[in-house]
């Protein structure tokens, strides 16, 4: 890693493939669509991954372990930023966690700052 702000990384991942496939002549949203088939396609690994750690191919038997699975997420996952920020070159991060709190707060309890009770929010 470049240093310990993964977003700096995911920035400069972006901007190189940007710059990639501007050169192969693709404008913005070309360069958007395809990046999203991208990340459909690290999720379509991972889970074939999963296949692989419960031999659920009865050719393949046991051809994967979780680990590998671990790691087929984190490409995900790192696709999925590359392709936010290629979409967002100024705020992703921000919309990130924006989105980020908006979604887990029907999931997770909030504490309202003048009291100690945790306040839970409609799920």
């Amino acid at each position: 890693m470049r240093d310990n702000d993964p977003w700096d990384t995911i920035r400069s991942l972006a901007a190189l493939f940007a710059e990639f496939d501007a050169e192969r002549g693709l404008g913005a949203e070309e360069q958007w669509t395809l990046q999203v088939l991208k990340l459909s396609e690290e999720v379509g690994e991972a889970a074939q991954a999963v296949i692989g750690v419960r031999a659920a191919n009865p050719r393949k038997g046991r051809s994967h372990d979780w680990e590998q699975v671990q790691e087929e997420v984190v490409d995900a996952v790192i696709t999925g930023m590359v392709a936010l920020t290629r979409m967002r070159p100024d705020d992703a991060p921000e919309f990130f966690a924006s989105v980020l709190a908006r979604k887990s707060a029907a999931f997770l309890p909030r504490t309202d700052p003048h009291d100690d009770d945790p306040v839970v929010t409609s799920r």
